[in-house]
């Protein structure tokens, strides 16, 4: 079996796993990102030194030479699938970083954006192998997202396709990051968590405890922000018609969530025939980002070959 290296630049910790091509997950670890790195150069030679640490201990254990690394980040990734074109505001170096140059590789360093990654990771070994037509929401800090159609991973033209966190819910509201108004991350991501209770909760640990106990405040919160969830849902359902809605990221595993979505969903979801779009929860952890970067290299690799040997 082949080995490819996937690599998930997260704002907090960087995910590197080796895999095998028959989707066994070899080995895999994590690394601090840095992201509080003053200097970019320096911030970039730590990445750097972490991948190249990562490969030797991978090539020592296995045995057996990578055969391609990819990496998955936070942003619109360039045309040409080398390097990461816009990400503001964080992970300063990370734009215009060509990782084949970086580490100095013979081959292409394939780059995907992170939740294309985990949905890519999903479809091949996870929650939704052999499903056609998904669409992932990704709930943290903010709410992200990713679509597959026809059992393609989609990024549209300029690979903002998937950023579902940025459809308006309410044309009067606050702009968010990308000038949207009132969108659905405001209304559902912990990132507006302490705007929206005026400073009471700054996490949805704490929120969904009191919810727990029956604290009405936490209650009226928690379904406000899940109402808007099912609301974004209800809408994409009505654009895309989906085999499947896959939910992602650290709310998402809350017990708190399906039972109130569910019923939410009954009420704003358009079901001709009344038949809802099943929903399911990713099966791959934190380190779906790092193996949707390592199927990336896969494929990648595997048509490259492909096109070699029509050559040859």
């Amino acid at each position: 079996m082949k080995l490819y290296v996937g690599v998930d630049i997260g704002g907090t910790h960087t995910k590197i796993t080796a895999v095998r091509s028959d989707g066994t997950v070899s080995t895999r670890f994590q690394v601090k990102t840095q992201d509080s790195i003053g200097c970019p150069v320096e911030k970039v030679n730590y990445w750097i030194n972490a991948i190249r640490s990562a490969l030797n201990t991978f090539i020592s254990q296995s045995n057996q030479r990578v055969e391609m690394v990819g990496v998955a980040a936070p942003g619109l990734v360039d045309r040409d699938e080398c390097s990461i074109a816009h990400m503001p505001g964080r992970l300063e170096g990370l734009e215009h970083l060509n990782w084949r140059e970086k580490l100095n590789f013979e081959l292409p360093v394939p780059v995907i954006n992170d939740a294309q990654a985990a949905l890519l990771a999903e479809s091949w070994i996870g929650a939704v192998q052999g499903v056609k037509n998904v669409v992932l929401l990704t709930l943290g800090t903010g709410v992200g997202g990713a679509l597959m159609l026809n059992g393609q991973v989609f990024s549209g033209a300029r690979g903002r396709a998937g950023h579902i966190g940025h459809i308006s819910l309410d044309l009067d509201g606050t702009p968010d990051i990308c000038g949207m108004p009132g969108s659905l991350e405001e209304f559902m991501g912990q990132g507006s968590l302490e705007k929206r209770t005026r400073g009471k909760y700054r996490c949805y640990d704490k929120l969904l405890e009191d919810y727990n106990y029956g604290n009405l405040y936490a209650e009226e919160i928690w379904l406000r922000s899940v109402r808007a969830l099912a609301t974004g849902i209800g809408s994409v359902i009505n654009v895309l018609d989906p085999d499947m809605i896959l939910l992602g990221g650290g709310i998402s595993v809350a017990d708190q969530l399906i039972g109130p979505l569910s019923s939410f969903l009954d009420e704003v979801e358009w079901r001709p025939g009344g038949e809802p779009v099943p929903i399911r929860t990713t099966e791959l952890g934190s380190y779906s980002g790092a193996i949707g970067a390592a199927r990336k290299a896969m494929l990648y690799h595997t048509s490259s070959l492909r096109l070699q040997n029509n050559n040859n």
